[in-house]
């Protein structure tokens, strides 16, 4: 999926796992959440979302996963962040996501 505004969506493992690239932002939540909850309700197990390239730009752009892992729990899933940039990680761990979610950051470059 690509929405039009510079954030893709590419379904590696229907139900399984996703791969987020660009600017997950307030113009892109709406369909990136739809995307979000039709993986968590077609799947059993955890939900990896591929963040390498993904870039959150504002609050609406968290809110859309802390309420991804949120329908995750509740449907007994477990969502599992990874690639995650040291940026994004600083966003994930003041929002908690980091206590109901198992994040996995990005390997550091030397």
């Amino acid at each position: 999926m690509d929405n039009g505004t510079r954030l893709t969506v590419e379904v590696v493992a229907p139900g399984a796992r996703l791969r987020l690239a660009g600017r997950l932002d307030a113009r892109s939540v709406s369909a990136t959440r739809t995307v979000l909850h039709e993986a968590v309700d077609a799947g059993e197990g955890e939900l990896v979302i591929e963040m390498n390239e993904l870039e959150i730009w504002d609050g609406a752009g968290l809110g859309v996963l802390v309420g991804t892992g949120r329908r995750a729990r509740q449907a007994g899933r477990q969502l599992v962040l990874t690639g995650v940039q040291a940026r994004e990680l600083r966003l994930l761990r003041v929002a908690r996501v980091t206590w109901t979610s198992s994040v996995r950051p990005a390997a550091l470059v030397c």
